[in-house]
């Protein structure tokens, strides 16, 4: 009797956005939980100048070592690349010396890439115009959640409650209007990044100058947003398996416990200054509420598979969304796997319901 064919899953991280190494990380606890009997993987990093290479997809490489993170170079393996044609069914390899060579059909992909270049839509126009399907939100979507100022406008026609903002794009500066409107402290951020690059918290205007030229050296786009007092509150949501209906996780709740003003990168992957509350201590109905809200705004932005959707609750008990996140971290620290986990769906069952939910959807419109 043959055995049934394994799922061909091609991995994809590393990427040209400043949490390359995330989503180095994030790969390889997705590699890890695989399992190899129904699974065939194809570990693909991509360098931060954009090339695609075929890796051995080694976990020990996609750690974070103290402070040192990991790195995808272009000797880290064999060049490849995904044509945006659907005949080719897969990633061909490039060899100097024997040209262009098929690797083979790929069944689906896991872009466990985050940012920009990856968690943007750009990857997921180049995988609906190659046929293959994805683990996701698909380019709308994703490009939508990624751009902070859009994902506000969608849940404010929801209904959604967010903080007070305002937008700078490039070249413009921050209005007297708007600094009598916003009230200190203020958190500037790249309009389109994650994990926490590029913010900074400010309690002086005069610092105002300064924090956005960190944010625009990531992205000209610029949020500034009041500062919400309160707790910092997770909820994962995962596309339904029969049909569709949004389903969310319990939810998270994030303290910062030593030496850091926010949860920024340092505080979220390097010394262990953040504790979390699984599930968050909140009332009950409160609790409710944020996942009601959570899958509003998964269903707003038309999302697919999966997010992290972030809110603040405040001592009064009101609630803001933050940002939403269609491919939150996957390392062995990331909040979005052991919410999961905490739910009763643990890391390699939630791996696998992605893939096959991906190989459901297929590609195209729906």
């Amino acid at each position: 009797m043959t055995s049934p064919r394994k799922i061909r899953v091609a991995v994809v991280f590393g990427g040209r956005s400043p949490e390359h190494a995330i989503s180095c990380v994030s790969a390889g606890s997705i590699l890890a939980a695989l399992d190899e009997d129904e699974f065939e993987t194809v570990p693909v990093g991509i360098t931060r100048e954009g090339q695609w290479v075929l890796t051995d997809g080694n976990q020990d490489d996609l750690m974070i070592s103290g402070a040192e993170l990991p790195e995808i170079t272009s000797g880290s393996g064999s060049a490849v690349v995904l044509p945006g044609d659907p005949t080719t069914h897969g990633l061909m390899v490039l060899d100097t010396a024997e040209g262009v060579g098929a690797l083979g059909d790929v069944d689906v992909v896991f872009p466990a890439l985050h940012g920009a270049y990856g968690e943007d839509g750009t990857i997921q126009g180049l995988l609906e115009m190659a046929a293959v399907p994805y683990v996701g939100s698909n380019v709308f979507a994703s490009a939508a959640a990624m751009d902070k100022e859009f994902t506000k406008k969608l849940a404010v026609s929801e209904g959604i409650p967010i903080g007070p903002y305002a937008v700078l794009r490039a070249g413009q500066s921050l209005s007297a209007e708007d600094r009598d409107r916003l009230k200190l402290p203020v958190f500037v951020k790249p309009a389109r990044a994650g994990s926490s690059c590029g913010i900074t918290k400010i309690e002086d205007w005069a610092d105002l100058d300064d924090a956005v030229a960190v944010a625009r050296a990531i992205d000209p786009k610029v949020l500034i947003e009041q500062g919400i007092v309160g707790s910092e509150v997770e909820c994962g949501v995962l596309e339904g398996e029969y049909d569709g209906t949004p389903e969310a996780s319990v939810l998270a709740e994030i303290r910062i416990v030593d030496g850091h003003d926010f949860y920024d990168f340092e505080a979220k992957y390097l010394d262990g200054s953040s504790e979390y509350d699984i599930p968050a201590n909140l009332p009950p109905e409160v609790s409710r509420k944020v996942q009601e809200y959570a899958c509003r705004t998964f269903s707003a932005l038309d999302c697919a598979g999966l997010a992290r959707v972030d809110f603040f609750v405040t001592p009064e008990m009101d609630i803001y969304l933050n940002e939403i996140n269609t491919m939150p971290g996957f390392t062995s620290t990331s909040m979005f796997p052991r919410m999961w986990a905490a739910s009763g769906l643990e890391y390699p069952k939630l791996v696998s319901r992605l893939i096959r939910t991906a190989l459901r959807r297929g590609t195209g419109l729906h």
